[in-house]
């Protein structure tokens, strides 16, 4: 008697178009932008590396059983899987017309295929803003389809991308697959090897790794390595839409799953798997009261920074709510006829989480800006819906081996999430840069903005990562990255540089950033705040009009141009 035995088809060895190709019906595959157009990154060649004519991303139309859709993968042999201008716009345009096709009722599927270090450090912010308008258009599209994100491996998913994943309706992770904000190198040069040695491979995996998200409940299927199981698990999710529901917006049901977390004691994976089964995500209230008692009576910290400075500033000293971690200060106040609700993030050196001590928004900082948000949402959803005022003072998001297993991805996401929620619910969102706006930490709290504005001061900048470790992951000193940076501005750190990107509505000067006068407050009250929530009221509740400036009309043209091209061959 013989047997037959299926041969696995390894997923995971194809190539970004062999992967698209068979995730969709057979023989329906349709690439958008392919390679010979040769639409390249423009940033690259000065800096010395070879461009890939499809800039890493492979965009494919057909269907998926009988269905139109569209595949977004990530090629990770070319720079890491890296997003920049042209590979994120290629993204987030070919989302953003899935979501036309579904308010003009065709039902288009949207599924993302992701191997990818995140931000293509080379390009800077210009990787910042495209993953935030990648961000922007699954939170709008999700309401109408459910955007499917695949992990399957080696490279995994890392970085502002992350998030991106944390956002998506579904999940689908292989064992090989990992999913992380910060790299392991990248915490090791920040927080030092005794936080996370990068060379324990298998402590990795076992912390980030597709099994352990899938057994602490953050995936919803963990698959074996293989074509077909990928284009089932695919199709399931879409037969099943009602078991759909996202979670970076299940926000008190995190809370109450961190309330179970002891600070104290350091963690392990298998720990960790019985205390956050694959049981359903339910909010427990007894925890979350818990919670908020464990806030209220924590120790103040009156530690200065630019966010508690203009965060009292704006309010008129009015009490913060105390419903969040006290790292968080939320306070509703009035300009003229405005409400406003004004949410910052602040250093505490009494943190329950050390990571993130000195402003960084961490796993409490992220899921507590959630609640403030979507609390707003809620209480406005029958009346005018108020302005919400993100006041921008973060270094980053915290860098910790706890952070990482507990998925700071994901709290990242439920705080982009509501602020996107808010936008296109109405809400004016505006974020006020008064400080730094790095990487990961700007995704979560303040890139969902409806408007950008900040103050002219040698202490505002805006980046994707420190100095020190852009230079460890990209091998270059800092001597040549400061070069790089006069060359591309996308790569500086001042605020400058990066309005020459368009994406600012305003950039101020004449404001003393640090100790603001009366003077200074009115203005930026009364002139900067009431423009940017004016304009946001009479404009549409999306991303576009950061590429609608002269600026960007100048120094993102490829994002433009992208757009325009894709729309041309999307039917």
């Amino acid at each position: 008697m013989t047997t037959n035995i299926k041969v696995r088809d390894s997923f995971i060895e194809l190539s970004a178009r062999e992967r698209a190709k068979s995730v969709l019906d057979a023989g329906t595959f349709r690439e958008l932008l392919g390679p010979f157009e040769k639409i390249e990154s423009p940033h690259l060649v000065s800096q010395g590396i070879v461009p890939q004519s499809d800039d890493g991303v492979v965009i494919g139309r057909g269907t998926i059983e009988g269905q139109p859709a569209v595949i977004a993968a990530i090629e990770s042999g070319f720079q890491g899987g890296g997003i920049g201008e042209v590979s994120g716009a290629k993204i987030a345009g070919a989302l953003e017309l899935a979501l036309q096709d579904n308010l003009q009722g065709i039902p288009t599927r949207a599924v993302l295929l992701l191997e990818t270090g995140g931000v293509r450090l080379q390009e800077g912010n210009y990787g910042l803003l495209a993953i935030a308008e990648i961000h922007a258009a699954i939170v709008a599209l999700r309401r109408y389809q459910p955007v499917v994100c695949v992990i399957a491996g080696m490279l995994g998913c890392f970085g502002g991308m992350s998030i991106t994943a944390g956002l998506c309706s579904a999940l689908i992770m292989t064992r090989q697959g990992r999913l992380q904000l910060n790299g392991p190198e990248v915490i090791e040069q920040e927080a030092g090897i005794e936080e996370w040695d990068s060379r324990d491979r298998p402590l990795i995996w076992q912390t980030v790794g597709g099994e352990q998200r899938y057994e602490t409940g953050m995936a919803d299927m963990l698959i074996e390595d293989d074509v077909d199981n990928i284009r089932h698990s695919v199709r399931y999710v879409y037969k099943n839409k009602s078991l759909v529901n996202p979670r970076s917006a299940q926000v008190n049901a995190f809370l109450s799953r961190l309330m179970a977390i002891g600070t104290d004691l350091t963690i392990r994976p298998e720990t960790l798997r019985t205390l956050w089964s694959r049981t359903p995500l339910e909010a427990d209230e007894k925890q979350l009261e818990t919670l908020e008692e464990h806030w209220r009576q924590a120790t103040p910290d009156s530690s200065l920074s630019r966010g508690r400075t203009w965060f009292q500033a704006l309010t008129g000293n009015g009490k913060p709510l105390q419903n969040g971690a006290p790292s968080v200060l939320c306070a509703d106040s009035d300009i003229g006829n405005e409400r406003v609700r004004y949410i910052s993030v602040i250093p505490n050196t009494n943190n329950r989480f050390y990571r993130a001590r000195n402003g960084e928004v961490g796993l409490d900082e992220g899921w507590s800006i959630a609640r403030y948000v979507r609390q707003a949402i809620e209480e406005d959803k029958d009346g005018k819906r108020r302005a919400i005022v993100a006041i921008v003072d973060v270094p980053s998001q915290a860098y910790g081996y706890r952070e990482e297993m507990l998925g700071i991805y994901l709290a990242c996401a439920a705080a982009a999430d509501a602020y996107a929620s808010a936008r296109l619910a109405g809400h004016p969102v505006i974020a006020l840069i008064v400080g730094n706006a790095i990487s990961g930490a700007f995704l979560a709290h303040g890139l969902q903005a409806n408007r950008l504005v900040a103050l002219n001061d040698p202490g505002v900048s805006v980046q994707v990562m420190s100095r020190k470790s852009v230079a460890r992951v990209t091998k270059r000193s800092l001597e040549e990255l400061e070069a790089a940076a006069r060359e591309i501005p996308a790569i500086a750190y001042d605020i400058e540089s990066f309005a020459t990107l368009g994406a600012l509505h305003s950039l101020t000067h004449g404001i003393n950033a640090d100790q603001p006068s009366p003077i200074d407050i009115n203005k930026v009250k009364w002139e900067l705040l009431t423009d940017a929530i004016s304009a946001s009221r009479a404009c549409p509740q999306d991303l576009g009009s950061r590429l609608l400036s002269e600026e960007a009309k100048r120094n993102r043209n490829a994002s433009i141009t992208v757009r325009s091209k894709l729309a041309e061959q999307w039917r």
